[in-house]
């Protein structure tokens, strides 16, 4: 019985057996290097420093090999000369340096000589355009985290090449998230990394560029680059300063100072809806100076800004004006005190000169709006004399000192009549 059940059996002769998926992974794994040595088939036959003929060369390899598959280990072939296993050292097989690598470039180290590489690779990219993401999402994100293990001068090049490649729009700005590991932050590594990263996007592109490559690749607090004992405003701006980037270091401010002040607009309308005592929102705003400062010409534009806008204005047309003026004189003992000088005096004018004209329903209470403050000790008969000669801002420039020229002959004649009796 058991013979017979055993000759009935199926045969498995001419069946293709599927290799289990397992053994499939790990075969694939030794593929890379295949990749590797036919790549470098291509490119061993340029002559060095032949820029023009290295993209000719990768052009042509792409149509034969499938850089797609391997895009991974293109790109580490090609930014730091091999491939790299995890955990960030060379895959150790015998293998030569790439013909055709960014640590190739000459030292002391240049952009200049950085840029002709990566010229090589934006006409890579622009041909093979399905190569740009695997770059930018895994290629200089993996790279990144190891840049620790390469030495100065390569670690130089690297950041050189990261820079051209974001600033050039090859790369998204995400990638310098890898920075912010730990044992890259902890040594100055990262922050060190990241300025010169800075340095060379700046030389063909204006900071402002700079600040919209960080914005859309999601990099918000450049602090979080510097060690944890060193994560303060100042740190970040002295730094900067001293490598010579004055601009990174007056943007990063200027983003603080914004923060900052919507911030304090947010809670003074708070305070003032709820209509807390004038020396308790003082109080409130003085504390706040001590931790976070802003300039006075700042401060005060904060405080109008704030005090507005908790303003309900939605009355009678005809009610409108009496409504401002009863809402300034209210809250003008609040401004008060931070209106320490000519300076200041002059800013908050022209604040409300283009909370006016942006307001047209408050347009024609400006002289009164004006009266009021120089009532309530905000603004001296000097500012707004000043202001009308020659400090008013553009906005509605010509309504506005037409409309406060009799205040402004009011209040030089009292001045010069002021002047006899003395």
């Amino acid at each position: 019985m058991s013979q017979q059940s055993a000759a009935s059996k199926p045969s498995l002769q001419g069946v293709r057996i599927k290799a289990r998926k397992g053994a499939v992974k790990a075969h694939a794994k030794h593929e890379p290097t295949v990749f590797r040595d036919q790549l470098y088939k291509h490119l061993e036959t340029v002559p060095e420093g032949d820029f023009d003929s290295f993209a000719t060369k990768l052009a042509q390899a792409g149509s034969q090999l499938e850089f797609l598959k391997y895009a991974d280990s293109l790109f580490e072939i090609i930014l730091v000369g091999g491939l790299i296993q995890p955990g960030g050292s060379y895959v150790d097989d015998g293998a030569p340096v790439s013909p055709f690598t960014i640590f190739n470039a000459k030292e002391p180290v240049q952009i200049d000589e950085v840029k002709k590489y990566i010229d090589v690779l934006n006409k890579l990219i622009r041909r093979y355009k399905y190569l740009q993401k695997p770059l930018e999402e895994n290629a200089l994100p993996g790279l990144l985290q190891y840049i620790n293990r390469w030495s100065p001068a390569q670690r130089d090049k690297l950041a050189m090449a990261v820079g051209l490649l974001i600033s050039q729009g090859l790369a998204n700005a995400s990638c310098l998230m890898s920075l912010t590991k730990d044992h890259l932050v902890k040594n100055d590594v990262a922050i060190g990394v990241l300025t010169l990263i800075f340095r060379s996007y700046l030389v063909d592109q204006p900071m402002e560029h700079l600040s919209a490559s960080l914005k859309k690749g999601g990099i918000k607090d450049l602090l979080a680059f510097f060690p944890p004992n060193k994560r303060e405003t100042k740190n970040l701006e002295d730094h900067f300063r001293k490598e010579g980037l004055p601009q990174v270091a007056d943007w990063w401010v200027k983003k603080q100072y914004a923060a900052v002040k919507s911030e304090l607009v947010k809670e003074l309308t708070e305070m003032c809806e709820r209509e807390d005592p004038a020396d308790q929102i003082i109080a409130a705003i003085k504390s706040r100076q001590e931790t976070t400062p802003l300039p006075e010409v700042e401060l005060v534009a904060c405080i109008w800004q704030g005090a507005m806008s908790s303003v309900d204005w939605s009355t009678r047309p005809d009610q409108i004006e009496g409504l401002a003026l009863r809402e300034v004189g209210k809250y003008a003992p609040i401004l008060e005190p931070f209106c320490s000088g000519p300076k200041t005096e002059v800013a908050l004018i022209n604040v409300v000169q283009v909370y006016c004209y942006e307001d047209t329903r408050i347009i024609k209470a400006f002289p009164q709006i004006l009266k009021v403050l120089y009532n309530k000790d905000c603004i001296s008969d000097q500012a707004i004399i000043y202001w009308h000669q020659k400090g008013s801002k553009p906005q509605g420039r010509q309504h506005f000192l037409k409309s406060t020229e009799a205040l402004v002959k009011f209040l030089q004649e009292e001045e010069s009549e002021s002047e006899e009796e003395e």
